[in-house]
């Protein structure tokens, strides 16, 4: 019903940028909120940054400041802008949606993942 795929991952190396892409198909009733989340080896997943529909934005401390989160006008597609990039930014980033299946179910959607690696 729901596909996230995301795109843009690689190795870049300290201080560096990366822009990641999230391209969104199928159809959902209504959209909550998009966002990003990492999970570094050893790790929960954590946040990175949120955007609502509306396009109020949250981002975690250790990011802020050096990520920008954004989406298209259709919420088909979710951007992560990550510039000065630290080798603890590593991780496997994974693009989210939360929203809702129907007129009182929400759930959380999730794409497979793209790889970060920061190293010199």
């Amino acid at each position: 019903q729901v596909q996230l795929v995301e795109s843009g991952g690689g190795l870049v190396q300290p201080g560096g940028s990366l822009t990641l892409s999230c391209t969104v198909s199928g159809s959902i009733f209504r959209v909550v909120a998009m966002g990003w989340y990492r999970q570094a080896p050893g790790n929960e997943r954590e946040l990175v940054a949120t955007i609502t529909s509306g396009g109020s934005t949250n981002y975690a401390d250790s990011v802020k400041g050096r990520f920008t989160i954004s989406t298209d006008n259709g919420k088909t597609l979710v951007y992560l802008q990550m510039n000065s990039l630290k080798p603890e930014d590593t991780a496997v980033y994974y693009c989210n949606i939360r929203g809702y299946s129907d007129y009182s179910t929400w759930n959380d959607y999730w794409g497979e993942g793209t790889r970060v690696t920061v190293s010199s």
